[in-house]
């Protein structure tokens, strides 16, 4: 089992930026991938970014590619997303998951593990 728990959500105005953490415990070893989801009210879970656990590698969906980063410390066991130039779509609650797929996954069903979410709310 791993155990995920986001923090560093809130609300920003517009043009903000934010830096989402998650902490993972567990059995981290069987960790692949890391990913970032997000879900707006009304709307379906979409995934918003991911890093390869082993090699560090980032892939992003195109809506926010150029204003987040994926960031991981490997000491910890925490994974960051760093949103900047926020915009008020961006609203939703944010997943962190964690999955045992080798490569990085935009699919919800390749991520095995969930944490709670954390709230991200964009005012204009």
């Amino acid at each position: 089992q791993v155990y995920l728990v986001e923090s560093g959500g809130g609300l920003v105005q517009a043009g903000g930026s934010l830096r989402l953490s998650c902490a993972a415990s567990g059995r981290t070893f069987t960790i692949y991938t890391m990913g970032w989801f997000r879900q707006a009210p009304g709307k379906e879970r979409e995934f918003v970014g991911g890093m390869s656990w082993r090699d560090g590698g980032t892939s992003y969906a195109d809506s926010v590619k150029g204003r987040c980063t994926i960031s991981r410390d490997n000491a910890k066991n925490e994974v960051y997303l760093q949103m900047n130039a926020l915009k008020p779509e961006d609203t939703a609650v944010y997943y962190c998951a964690a999955g045992p797929s080798p490569t990085i996954s935009y699919y919800r069903g390749s991520y095995h593990f969930w944490g709670q979410g954390t709230q991200v709310t964009v005012s204009s």
